[in-house]
Formats: structure tokens, C-alpha cells, sequence
């Protein structure tokens, strides 16, 4: 699924035209974004939680040349699902 999926999904179930639906994805989106640029922890019950995590630096291993290579510190989104996404059955 990609955002003009998201878009058109809103456009079938509020009535939105597809302009405004867009505008709407990329305004939650781009909330999303600004809270974890600022490492703020965001929470969509039902759905999960993102929130940033410091890597540490550490050695990791290129296989294609076989040398041990260094890993800097930065940060990465972590995402947790919530617990109604986690009880959804799967289309197996």
C-alpha cells in the first residue's frame, strides 16, 4: 500500500475529493515526521507506537569483501504494534 492508496481510502469512506484526501495523508504524515524529528515517542492506539532509539557503535562484517567494518552511532524509528493489530487474523 502506498499513500495515494491511503488517500483513495479516505476518499471512499468520507466523502473527500482525492486533492483534499492527499492533503490529508500528507498532513498526518508530516506530523509524524515532525514528532520524531523532535525524538517524541507517537502513539495511534489501536495501531502501535513509533519512537526513536539510539544505535550504538559497534563492528559489523561486509561479506562481499570479508572485513570487519565499523558502525557509527546514530538513531532509528522502532515500531510497536498495538494490541488490536496484533489480534487481526492472518489472510492465511
Amino acid at each position: 500500500m502506498i499513500k495515494n492508496d491511503i488517500a483513495l481510502a479516505i476518499e471512499k469512506n468520507s466523502g473527500f475529493n482525492s486533492a483534499k484526501s492527499l492533503l490529508i495523508v500528507e498532513a498526518v504524515l508530516e506530523s509524524l515526521k515532525d514528532a520524531l524529528a523532535k525524538d517524541e515517542k507517537v502513539e495511534i492506539r489501536g495501531f502501535g507506537s513509533f519512537k526513536v532509539v539510539a544505535k550504538k557503535t559497534g563492528y559489523g562484517r561486509d561479506i562481499r569483501r570479508k572485513k570487519q567494518i565499523h558502525i557509527t552511532e546514530g538513531k532509528r524509528i522502532k515500531f510497536r504494534c498495538g494490541q488490536e493489530l496484533k489480534n487481526i487474523p492472518s489472510a492465511e
